[in-house]
């Protein structure tokens, strides 16, 4: 998600955004472009040559997290441990003795600039200083608008299960561990997490909305310096219990607590928050203090994984559209966040440019360009060029492919 910094007083912050637009190159077309303009809807087409290649024959696995920072670079992170790959086929050169010239993992955080080419690169299992634990399986990230990276976790270390979300500035220098691995599980606990898939940054607040998780059913909402435990809340606004609701079956009432996993907790810019509830098909809308506003069943028949994965915001100051990543559908969906109805949906499954396997994390840019991530076997970020406002088209689009290539309808 771009970061915004207002400083108050409408002319103060149109000059702001004049100078941002000029000094970050912000497209002329995310400039010029009416994001509410009636009976259309926002147009993207994969970039098939982004982001270039990674150095040192590195690989990724599976990418569980991306997001913007202030300088429109993008982040992301993807698990770098051995069991994500294939050793003989894949990583023989990280093998003892190597068995080929390529390939090796590289880092679990990556942060590339618009043009593709990596600036950042660090982190993971052995890094650590003796101050922090590295998440068993790292889940989540987000840049602040200080530019520091906030990573979760839903695995388990021989310190224990992961319990606990890092805090890193941009160049990988250790800044704090909030909550420890190895502790018990306990909605109702103010000193730990249970497996955070991803956290989102109130810079406005000082505040951490903490999506918790895969093991705990609840929002959690910290201070950004301390950690400290300011407010909780499951479905509906309801305290947190321990209580697990039954398996999600089409047409049901939703139950009263979240199920597992929590997999994302997002703050538009009016200050409501969206939470995915993703194996019960939900995205929940609340107040941030908690108080429930509505809810949103998205492609109702799904079941397994469920198709609430993550969610940003178009870029114009209204956040006129939400997007939203469904890695067991394997789509995105263009969503007019107003009345939440969804217009229409881009992806496919498949290994193509365009096409997606486990659509896992999506962010957006200040020019309305996508970033997705993929998990599992999909082990790839993709970006999505914004094309303007067009015609709203309707149903699953499929690949977002050039327009003499791309299938309009179902």
């Amino acid at each position: 998600m771009q970061k915004r910094i207002l400083l108050g007083g409408a002319a103060i912050v149109t000059l702001v955004v004049a100078m941002a637009c000029v000094s970050e190159g912000m497209s002329e077309q995310a400039m010029n472009s009416d994001y509410a303009a009636e009976g259309m809807a926002p147009m993207f087409e994969v970039d098939p040559f982004w982001p270039k290649p990674l150095p040192n024959h590195w690989l990724m696995g599976a990418t569980i997290g991306v997001d913007v920072d202030s300088h429109d670079n993008i982040w992301l992170v993807h698990r770098n441990t051995p069991d994500q790959f294939a050793a003989r086929t894949e990583i023989g050169l990280a093998q003892d003795p190597p068995l080929s010239e390529c390939c090796q993992p590289g880092p679990p955080v990556l942060a590339f600039d618009q043009d593709g080419n990596l600036i950042q690169s660090w982190g993971g299992p052995g890094t650590e200083t003796g101050d922090y634990v590295w998440p068993g399986s790292n889940h989540g990230l987000t840049v602040d608008a200080m530019d520091n990276v906030w990573i979760g976790g839903n695995g388990r270390t021989e310190a224990g299960t992961d319990r606990h979300i890092l805090k890193f500035t941009a160049d990988g220098q250790f800044l704090a561990q909030f909550g420890s691995p190895g502790q018990g599980l306990d909605n109702a606990t103010t000193d730990h997490f249970g497996m955070v898939a991803k956290v989102f940054v109130s810079d406005a607040d000082s505040e951490v909305y903490v999506a918790d998780g895969y093991a705990h059913q609840r929002v959690v909402v910290i201070d950004q310096s301390t950690g400290e435990f300011k407010r909780m809340w499951s479905a509906y606004g309801n305290e947190p219990t321990n209580e697990r609701p039954e398996r999600y079956e089409p047409g049901e009432t939703p139950p009263q607590q979240f199920r597992t996993p929590v997999h994302c907790a997002e703050m538009a810019n009016d200050g409501l928050v969206y939470v995915c509830d993703r194996p019960s098909n939900r995205i929940s809308i609340f107040q941030k203090d908690g108080t429930f506003v509505s809810e949103h069943i998205i492609a109702p028949a799904t079941l397994s994984q469920g198709s609430t994965w993550d969610l940003d915001f178009s870029p114009d100051e209204a956040q006129t559209w939400m997007y939203l990543a469904d890695g067991q559908n394997m789509k995105v969906y263009v969503i007019r966040r107003e009345t939440m109805e969804v217009v229409y949906s881009f992806g496919d499954g498949g290994r193509q440019p365009g096409l997606f396997f486990a659509v896992h994390s999506i962010a957006v840019d200040s020019h309305g360009n996508i970033y997705t991530t993929e998990t599992y076997e999909g082990t790839r970020i993709q970006k999505f060029r914004f094309m303007g406002m067009g015609p709203a088209p309707s149903g699953d689009t499929g690949p977002a492919w050039p327009a003499d290539r791309r299938r309009i309808g179902s």
